[in-house]
């Protein structure tokens, strides 16, 4: 034991540096360990072999997408409950103007198109009173689509291909959706190397005294970082409910301590950059269910027409032609679809207001099992995290080993 003491004294700037190192082995294989969930977006390496490195959300970002999706879809918004709170006579209101222009500019061409010759010889006063006709039933044809679709939207939009398919093709996208939601955890999880670090690196440094065994620095590097990385992403989810101590300690997963914040920030992630107006009408005229709106846009522009026709009278309806009259309800329909995105636009706001998809989401989440609402990240680490863990555990190694060559020298 003398020896030992002696030991102490004479190298005690050398022993008082293993805890310190110790710490900083703890620190950073937590960083290296939360930058590798995450980065790089893209394989770097040599393609084809394990010598490269992906993040490991962007590396399996189908499965994570229908993660992501399938919990969106399944516990926080279906999408009757979003298309419900749009008001049709609302909307028409909203698009009023550009509808008008577009229902001109539809009216003019179509016409002048497809029955050239009589379009022409109507004066101008004539053309537009037609024009002003077609205009007039507009409001009415957007509103019996709007309760059509509204009432359909389940067979029409599906929400989660959309989502899988937004977040596969755009892994950044992916990527921020789990980053943001868990900043604070993935900095807690980092600060915890240092102190874990810290306790194991006083227990390493009087095992190295006591024994002087060069295995002794690279097994504790080794173990530091298994262990802590280990225990500080246990730390992060449980205990999934709080858990009080004899004393008053209270235990509570840092994730779910913190589900008010992360279920605000959740639902303005997924209302700006996934669930937005331009996304989910993109969705409901390109999606794989499109061909069911084209149908019914063109079934009601094609009873207008057909009205119209009848108002006008049967020598009108004689002059065009049945035929002709079909081109031109098809072209009309066409066009209709074509500038409806355009149109629907200057709704954008009352839209976004309308359907209120953050705040939606927000009370979803805050009603969710502790169970669910830790599938919000879980999913992110679960399958890969034993290979973060191993990592930690080899630069933990490696810097055990540089510290034993220091203590030797």
């Amino acid at each position: 034991m003398a020896a030992v003491l002696d030991d102490l004294a004479a190298n005690w700037p050398l022993y008082a540096a293993i805890p310190v190192v110790a710490a900083l082995i703890g620190y950073v294989t937590k960083r290296v360990a939360v930058e590798m969930m995450f980065r790089p977006l893209e394989f770097v390496g040599i393609p084809g072999t394990v010598l490269g490195w992906q993040g490991v959300v962007p590396a399996h970002g189908g499965r994570m997408a229908a993660k992501a999706a399938e919990l969106l879809t399944t516990n926080l918004l279906s999408v009757s409950d979003v298309f419900s709170r749009i008001d049709p006579a609302r909307l028409t209101r909203e698009m009023e103007q550009p509808l008008l222009r577009a229902v001109d500019d539809i009216a003019r061409d179509v016409l002048a198109e497809y029955h050239p010759r009589l379009w022409e010889r109507l004066p101008p006063m004539a053309r537009d009173l037609v024009v002003k006709q077609v205009q007039a039933s507009s409001p009415r044809v957007v509103r019996q689509v709007m309760d059509e679709l509204r009432d359909d939207i389940d067979n029409i939009l599906d929400i989660k291909h959309m989502s899988v398919q937004r977040l596969t093709r755009d892994k950044a996208l992916l990527v921020r959706l789990i980053r943001e939601t868990s900043r604070p955890e993935m900095a807690f999880i980092a600060r915890s190397g240092i102190w874990f670090g810290l306790v194991l690196g006083v227990v390493q440094s009087i095992v190295w005294a006591v024994t002087k065994n060069p295995l002794v620095m690279p097994i504790f590097g080794a173990a530091i970082g298994l262990f802590t990385d280990w225990l500080a992403i246990k730390l992060v989810f449980v205990p999934r409910d709080p858990v009080r101590l004899p004393g008053g300690l209270l235990l509570h997963g840092k994730f779910q301590r913190r589900r008010a914040e992360v279920a605000r920030q959740y639902g303005d992630l997924v209302a700006n950059e996934l669930l937005t107006v331009p996304n989910l009408l993109d969705a409901v005229l390109r999606g794989p269910r499109s061909d069911r709106v084209v149908a019914l846009i063109r079934r009601e522009v094609s009873a207008a027409v057909d009205e119209h026709a009848r108002n006008a009278g049967p020598l009108v309806t004689a002059t065009v032609g049945r035929r002709r009259l079909e081109e031109m309800k098809d072209a009309a329909a066409t066009r209709a679809v074509e500038a409806l995105p355009d149109t629907l636009a200057h709704a954008e706001g009352y839209l976004a207001r309308a359907m209120d998809v953050a705040n939606l989401v927000e009370n979803r989440m805050l009603r969710m099992t502790s169970v669910e609402f830790e599938g919000l990240l879980r999913p992110a680490v679960r399958q890969d995290e034993w290979k973060l863990v191993v990592v930690g555990g080899v630069i933990g190694g490696v810097v055990g080993e540089l510290q034993v060559l220091l203590m030797l020298h």
